[in-house]
């Protein structure tokens, strides 16, 4: 039964991966309809799902219905389908998980959703576009995926949704930020910092993070940007964050590291490796 995408969760994402997996010997592809809110979200979880995948899963939706007269829903469907179904050799081409849109297909972990109204409504800023739709569909070979095809699938399903997603503003105060670092259940956070993943520091907000990271929370960077990556240690005002264990999200966005650390910590990674497992591209998802 469908569902609006604001409301998507990793209860249907594991749904999702069910249905996959239950015919994914019977098919040489799959594409899945989505509401373009959460898309990316989405894409880019069922990309960590999915290890060792071996051939396509394209995500696709429209910004206006399918029975309205001007829709964008009818092209990008049939194209959605021709990606999925390219075949060289007698093999997928496509071998990950990928998100298609207005005439581009792009990594499903790399994009995220620019405009709530344009018909372009997503972007990969940090990576290229896999492949463009025109008269001819132009392939971008050298930046495909290539998973190892010797290794078995295997389908994750667990998800750890105790986290929290700070965006850091000027003037954000000990007095909101405090209690909410303090709660006990929550098992990581992603902090939205400006520019190349710089902060504040002043010396409560670095006292806060150093408590929390002694409790074995992992505590993500990723940049508020739309492009670029975070490079800690590139100024002063995130010299500290380095010195203290932050993790490094650096490319990744917002969407792929949410999706990223709640699969790891279901996964249940240990704190010796975390930042190091994290800190590493498992699925193409950052550079």
């Amino acid at each position: 039964e469908p569902i609006d995408s604001s409301n998507m969760n990793p209860t249907y994402w594991v749904r999702m991966a069910d249905m996959i997996e239950d015919n994914y010997e019977q098919f040489d592809g799959f594409v899945v309809l989505h509401g373009s809110d959460t898309m990316s979200y989405s894409a880019s979880a069922t990309s960590f799902m999915f290890e060792n995948l071996a051939k396509p899963i394209i995500f696709t939706g429209s910004q206006l219905p399918i029975g309205d007269l001007r829709t964008d829903a009818k092209e990008n469907l049939i194209t959605s389908i021709q990606m999925a179904s390219l075949q060289k050799r007698g093999k997928p081409v496509i071998r990950e998980v990928g998100l298609y849109f207005e005439y581009k297909l792009y990594r499903g972990n790399r994009t995220t959703k620019i405009n709530a109204e344009h018909f372009e409504a997503f972007e990969s800023l940090n990576y290229p576009h896999l492949a463009e739709s025109g008269v001819h569909l132009k392939v971008a070979y050298e930046d495909l995926f290539r998973p190892n095809l010797r290794k078995k699938l295997v389908v994750h399903k667990n998800f750890e949704t105790n986290i929290l997603l700070i965006k850091l503003f000027p003037g954000i105060s000990e007095s909101v930020l405090a209690p909410l670092f303090e709660m006990s259940h929550i098992k990581g956070i992603i902090l939205e910092t400006y520019g190349a993943g710089n902060t504040t520091t002043e010396a409560w907000f670095i006292a806060l993070l150093k408590q929390v990271i002694s409790r074995g929370v992992p505590v993500i960077n990723v940049t508020q940007c739309s492009g670029g990556s975070v490079s800690m240690g590139q100024y002063e005002t995130s010299t500290q964050l380095k010195s203290i264990g932050v993790i490094s999200g650096k490319d990744i966005t917002t969407e792929a590291a949410i999706a990223k650390l709640m699969f790891m910590l279901g996964e249940n990674v240990s704190s010796k490796t975390f930042k190091t497992i994290f800190e590493t591209s498992l699925r193409g998802e950052m550079s």
